[in-house]
């Protein structure tokens, strides 16, 4: 292969790379991009909060690279560079897609525009990274999936994160989510914590999902579950309450009234968290 052929080749896959980022961004962000609330929350939601989601969202972007960036890296340099090219291509998409939708245009102020883009731009970017593990050809461009690769313990958390940030954050500024807060009693809530550990053990061991975590038949049913059950719980927490503050739904709150919207939300997560297994 000659020089020129090369650098065609290469500049083909980069562009097939930039489209599938693309796709992947619109993909996984267009729930959110039809969404009034966040619509709303681009305009009124504090600046440093916002500031504070995509600061976080950084080093998310930067380590889920090493796992299913565009390509595979061998230095953090180059997962920096793909998280900020992830967020360059989101920025992109949300800002044709919101023009089309009409909820920004020529006329809107840019703190407005600003904000409204911003915000839509971590899930958008999470998908234009998880563009190559869910769009891409795999074995056919002659390459390890990284999906197919053994995940180490902090790997299979952080996984779980990505799952549960992304399902909580389609969730987590809609007003029904406040309201089933609102219409549900002690009793409900603790059986939806039970409900959503359960269906987290069962969508990653019990139930044989394919990219499911396998069990030697040696093993306690319980090894399994405190190893990575209850710490995926406590990750879809966490994540939820994050999410919550990030969208000012906390403010004015009282203690229960926030744990009762936390394990609403922690409901979605949890099932984000278990699923990012079998999906990323």
């Amino acid at each position: 292969m000659t020089r020129t052929d090369r650098e065609a080749s290469g500049t083909q896959r980069a562009m097939r790379d930039l489209g599938r980022a693309a796709g992947g961004a619109l993909v996984f962000s267009l729930p959110m991009l039809m969404t009034m609330e966040l619509w709303w929350l681009g305009f009124y939601l504090d600046r440093l909060r916002m500031l504070v989601l995509v600061l976080s969202a950084l080093p998310l972007l930067v380590v889920l690279s090493r796992h299913v960036g565009f390509e595979q890296t061998r230095h953090w340099r180059d997962d920096v560079v793909d998280a900020l090219i992830a967020l360059g291509i989101s920025g992109v998409v949300c800002i044709v897609t919101l023009t089309l939708f009409g909820t920004i245009s020529v006329q809107t102020p840019l703190d407005e525009t600003m904000g409204k883009v911003v915000i839509q731009m971590v899930p958008a970017s999470i998908g234009a990274l998880l563009a190559k593990s869910q769009f891409g050809a795999g074995s056919d461009e002659g390459e390890d999936d990284p999906a197919d690769q053994d995940e180490s313990y902090g790997g299979e958390l952080f996984l779980m994160a990505v799952g549960a940030l992304f399902l909580g954050f389609n969730v987590a500024p809609t007003e029904e989510m406040m309201l089933i807060s609102y219409q549900m009693t002690e009793w409900h809530a603790l059986c939806l914590v039970v409900l959503s550990v359960g269906l987290m053990h069962g969508f990653v061991f019990a139930l044989g999902f394919a990219g499911g975590s396998e069990v030697s038949p040696d093993a306690p049913w319980w090894s399994p579950f405190l190893r990575l059950t209850l710490p995926g719980y406590v990750i879809a927490i966490s994540v939820s309450l994050y999410l919550l503050w990030v969208f000012a739904r906390l403010d004015g709150l009282h203690i229960d009234s926030i744990v009762m919207a936390t394990v609403v939300l922690a409901f979605p997560s949890a099932i984000g968290a278990a699923a990012a297994r079998l999906i990323l």
